[in-house]
């Protein structure tokens, strides 16, 4: 467990060792979490029935939804620690930890009990389908009575990520998704309790994941170390946590708020789109998670290298996280656009859904790796203190001009090949205004008080 629970030194040594050994757990948490999801619904299709699998399925970008918006506010506590870590001082990170993991409860105690009274209106606002939308609201209210333990998991792991330890998390996160699966088969198949076994399976290992990790902190004997008796708000902090943590959230949640669009968009082409563009996703998601780990990666490493006034390192970090990122996730998805045909097979043999997950395939996947070109710049941004002005680039190139491309110029070029070729120029279009804010700070002499500077701006 010592082993485990070794921190990255982030100041010092190998650039490409640190940042292999810290994104590539994150990127696997991701990717599990993945794969979990579709077990999740694999048993309650098989061992259910039509209307559980679409109860479940209904709930898909609400779940989606709520995941960016714990894992959003969990980047300010992140960044906060990995600054003061940078800058050697260690007396503030107790009062920002137990902060952290207060604010944790206090944001996730009154969302579980909104949740139970909001699901079935918003369900409805979703258009869900009267017959499943009884089924849907239970899943989706359970599901909120887990909330709390959802973002206590993502704060604790911010905190332990934050000084180099991404092992850990990635640990919980394997044995949560083992009991998950085992909780899965015994709530539905044993049980009979459908959707809502499948729900309350989701919560029980959600909790079991949030129990680990702050076990791993209160085991700490450092200023890490957690008590329960020490939660409390220090305001000073809360204030830093939410200026860096909430554009982060509403990006996150632009992005659900898009994907909703683009579904929509989807679904005028009839079922063997839907079907066809499902197959294409399930690819995508493993790329853009590796990514994502080196855009987490470059914030971590940025936050704590600029706090000790290192702009040369923040750069060798820029390009470390570009190249590894670039290379790693064109690993994923080069064989799959080769073999698209072959790998969509696996999981429909309908020819023209196999055609249509193709043309995803080539328009999105094949250049997914350029993703890295927006993800990396404003991972580093984040770890300068600058957390606003990526989540509103992002939000405008990524988002906002999506939504625009279908309902502007998408109706007039009903095509899935007009659908799609959107996603590739977005990432371009959002990539510039990146460099152009970015380059300049890296250009300018490094002190500490640049991320104080940052702050306040």
């Amino acid at each position: 467990m010592n082993a485990i629970n070794k921190p990255v030194d982030m100041l010092h040594g190998s650039l490409l060792r640190s940042l292999t050994v810290f994104a590539i757990p994150i990127a696997l948490c991701s990717m599990l979490q993945q794969l979990f999801n579709s077990t999740d619904t694999a048993v309650v299709g098989r061992f259910a029935d039509a209307n559980a699998l679409a109860a479940v399925g209904a709930n898909g970008e609400l779940i989606a939804l709520l995941i960016s918006l714990s894992t959003g506010l969990s980047v300010g506590t992140n960044v906060l620690l990995a600054h003061f870590i940078g800058c050697q001082k260690s007396d503030p990170l107790p009062d920002i930890i137990h902060t952290s993991l207060a604010l944790a409860l206090l944001i996730g105690i009154p969302f579980a009990c909104i949740g139970q009274l909001i699901a079935v209106p918003v369900l409805t606002l979703i258009q869900t389908p009267a017959s499943i939308l009884s089924l849907s609201a239970l899943y989706l209210r359970i599901y909120f009575a887990g909330y709390p333990f959802l973002l206590l998991y993502d704060f604790a792991s911010a905190v332990l990520r934050a000084r180099g330890n991404s092992r850990s998390p990635f640990l919980a996160l394997v044995l949560s998704g083992m009991l998950n699966l085992l909780l899965n088969l015994f709530f539905v198949i044993v049980c009979h309790l459908g959707v809502a076994g499948t729900a309350i399976a989701t919560d029980i290992a959600t909790a079991f994941s949030a129990g680990i990790v702050l076990w791993i902190l209160h085991t700490e004997k450092s200023a890490f170390h957690f008590s329960p008796v020490k939660l409390r708000l220090h305001g000073r902090y809360v204030c830093q946590i939410l200026k860096i943590g909430i554009p982060a959230a509403i990006q996150g949640a632009v992005f659900c708020f898009a994907n909703i669009f683009v579904q929509t968009a989807v679904n005028s082409f009839g079922t063997d789109a839907v079907a066809g563009s499902a197959i294409a996703m399930n690819f995508e998601y493993f790329g853009y998670y590796m990514i994502t780990a080196y855009g987490q990666g470059a914030t971590t490493f940025v936050s704590q290298n600029f706090a000790a006034g290192s702009l040369k390192r923040c750069r060798h970090i820029l390009f470390t996280c570009l190249v590894s990122s670039f290379l790693l996730c064109g690993a994923i998805t080069t064989p799959l656009v080769i073999w698209r045909s072959f790998a969509s097979a696996f999981f429909s043999a309908d020819p023209q859904v196999i055609r249509m997950a193709c043309i995803r395939i080539m328009f999105i996947l094949a250049f997914e790796p350029f993703c890295c070109l927006y993800e990396i710049p404003a991972g580093v941004l984040r770890g300068m203190g600058h957390s606003t002005f990526p989540a509103a680039v992002t939000i405008v190139g990524t988002c906002l001009l999506r939504i625009l491309w279908i309902m502007t110029v998408f109706p007039h070029f009903h095509t899935f090949r007009a659908l799609f070729i959107i996603f590739p120029v977005s990432w371009i279009i959002t990539a510039v205004p990146m460099w152009i804010e970015l380059i300049p700070m890296l250009k300018k002499s490094g002190d500490i008080a640049l991320w104080e500077t940052a702050q306040s701006s």
